[in-house]
């Protein structure tokens, strides 16, 4: 697996706000009304950000007590270490892409008649979604981090994480 790049996800969040601002604008142009974005999407976002964080906490926890020998320490299992980093990393390039989605969504809204009270609550729900969509970058970030051991540990015996589930 190779290690998430904040140039690859930055990329995908750009290609996405551009496709989402020029549609949009298209869209409205051809007479219609755009689509609302969802009150609920930056709840999700915000509720795989949280997960992802508490799992980073427990394994980062669980990888100290492994480290440092500590009686009744659980080990960590590469294949569970290695799943979540997929999951991390899959949830990163999804909410890169939402999250462009929902910022050119924005920025349109922004920039067409911010006077209408249901284009400012959109423009809202928007930035609050690419918010969202951030801290699930982050949280996919720290995660990828911790499931990494130092470069030095030669730990080969499988009760212990991958060396470089990345």
């Amino acid at each position: 697996m190779n290690q998430l790049r904040i140039g690859t996800l930055a990329g995908l969040f750009a290609a996405a706000a551009g496709l989402c601002w020029g549609g949009a604008g298209l869209w409205e142009s051809l007479g219609n009304t755009p689509p609302a974005v969802p009150l609920l999407a930056p709840v999700f976002l915000g509720l795989i950000a949280a997960a992802l964080l508490a799992t980073a906490l427990s394994l980062r926890a669980r990888l100290k007590a492994q480290r440092e020998r500590r009686p009744g320490a659980r080990p960590v299992d590469r294949m569970m270490a290695a799943r979540a980093v997929v999951f991390g990393q899959a949830s990163a390039l999804v909410s890169a892409l939402v999250a462009g989605g929902y910022g050119g969504f924005g920025i349109f809204l922004l920039m067409e008649r911010m006077d209408v009270a249901s284009r400012r609550d959109q423009a809202i729900y928007a930035g609050l979604a690419v918010l969202a969509g951030v801290c699930v970058v982050a949280a996919a970030l720290f995660l990828e981090r911790v499931c990494r051991l130092p470069e030095g540990d030669g730990d080969d015996d499988g009760d212990g994480p991958m060396r470089s589930p990345v």
